[in-house]
C-alpha cells in the first residue's frame, strides 16, 4: 500500500467551547483517549499551529490549554474548530491497521478491476467502520468495511457493487 499523502492533517478533536475564564478549551475527542492529544506538543487549532500546554480529561471529552489562548472570549471564538495533527506525526500502524484519513480519497473497484467510485468519508456508529462511496454513477452509499463487502488491497478498495444503493 502507498504511504499517506504528504501534508495531510488528521482531526483528533473539535472545540466544543470554552472552559472557565483563562482560555481553556472543552474538546470533543475523536480518538479513544486524551493520550492521542497528550503525545503531541504542537497541534493545529483552526488551522494555526499552537503549542499544547496542558490537557486532561477522560472518555470522549478533554480540557486543553494552548499557548496564545489566554481568556474565555479567545477560547469561545474557536468553538467548532478542529484540533489537528500532521498525518506523519501519528504513531506507525501494524499490519491490517489503518487510519480513517488514509481511506478517504481511495479509488474503489469491483472484483474484476472495474472502477466503481471513490471513498469520500468513513463513519463508525458503533458497529464497525462504514465507507461512504461516491459512485461513478448513481448516488452515494454507506457500505460496511469488512469482508466480503469491502477490503483494502494495494492502496485501493475492492468492493462488491451489489452493496451500493
Amino acid at each position: 500500500m502507498e504511504g499517506p499523502a504528504t501534508g495531510k492533517r488528521v482531526a483528533l478533536a473539535a472545540v466544543a467551547g470554552a472552559h472557565g475564564v483563562k482560555g481553556e478549551l472543552r474538546l470533543k475527542l475523536f480518538a479513544d483517549s486524551v493520550e492521542s492529544l497528550a503525545r503531541h506538543s504542537q497541534l493545529f487549532v483552526a488551522g494555526r499551529s499552537m503549542a499544547l500546554r496542558d490537557v486532561k480529561g477522560g472518555g470522549k471529552t478533554a480540557i486543553a490549554r494552548f499557548e496564545g489562548i489566554a481568556d474565555r472570549s479567545a477560547a469561545e471564538a474557536l468553538r467548532g474548530s478542529l484540533v489537528e495533527v500532521d498525518r506523519d506525526q501519528l504513531p506507525p500502524l501494524n499490519e491490517g491497521e489503518y487510519y480513517h484519513a488514509d481511506l478517504i480519497g481511495l479509488a474503489c473497484f469491483d472484483g474484476m478491476g472495474n472502477p466503481v467510485g471513490v471513498v469520500v468519508a468513513v463513519e463508525n456508529f458503533g458497529a464497525g467502520d462504514l465507507l461512504e462511496i461516491e459512485p461513478t454513477e448513481g448516488r452515494r452509499s454507506l457500505i460496511p468495511f469488512r469482508e466480503p463487502v469491502a477490503r483494502l488491497e494495494d492502496g485501493r478498495i475492492i468492493l462488491d457493487p451489489a452493496f451500493l444503493a
